[in-house]
């Protein structure tokens, strides 16, 4: 399997189109070997996903799942629920998919994070703000960076993400990651708030 220059991966004599980056985490979501529909999709890239990269939404992984069919990275099938609810879509990685993501795991550019931090974005334009409104808005981030860090620390011990297999190895390992991030987060908002109180004792 080889890359081309428009982007597109190519296996065999197929080349396949290359996939946003959406549709590699939702390929990526299905390499665990599982069948699963959307909403499981959903469920799942909010569990792990979203605390370092993100959440796509509903509409997105169903986008992304046709997109995946129709370029035979994933197969599907209808089901019958328990429940007597309506049948419900599953999914599951193709070869061809497994061969795809594997490809793209391994060759793809070492691409640097984009930081975009809308809470320092708005302390930099500090002397638009009130202090105490300032001092306000670092608040809430530090509180939402403490969820987050709570979050990952609980779902990293409930074990949902860390079971034997191999591969579940890893989303232990990316949890143990996001909550020491969010542990930083929180920190450095505490910092910037301990800036902040030291820079008006220096106001005439």
């Amino acid at each position: 399997m080889t890359e081309t220059k428009s982007g597109a991966v190519s296996a065999g004599d197929a080349e396949r189109p290359a996939l946003p980056a959406t549709g590699w985490a939702v390929l990526g979501l299905l390499s665990f070997g599982e069948e699963l529909s959307g909403y499981d999709l959903k469920k799942r890239s909010d569990r792990s996903l979203h605390f370092f990269y993100w959440s796509p939404s509903f509409s997105q992984i169903y986008g992304e799942l046709k997109r995946l069919e129709k370029a035979g990275y994933a197969s599907s099938r209808m089901v019958a629920q328990e429940t007597g609810n309506r049948d419900k879509r599953v999914y599951v990685i193709t070869d061809e998919g497994m061969a795809a993501v594997r490809h793209w795991v391994r060759e793809a550019p070492v691409e640097p994070p984009v930081l975009k931090h809308g809470v320092m974005l708005r302390l930099w334009l500090g002397h638009l703000l009130e202090g105490d409104r300032m001092r306000e808005v670092l608040a809430r981030h530090r509180e939402y960076a403490e969820t987050m860090r709570r979050r990952a620390e609980a779902d990293g011990e409930d074990g949902t993400d860390t079971r034997p297999e191999e591969a579940w190895a890893y989303p232990s390992l990316v949890l143990k990651w996001s909550e020491r991030y969010y542990t930083a987060e929180r920190d450095l908002a505490d910092a910037m708030l301990a800036d902040l109180e030291e820079r008006d004792r220096r106001l005439p």
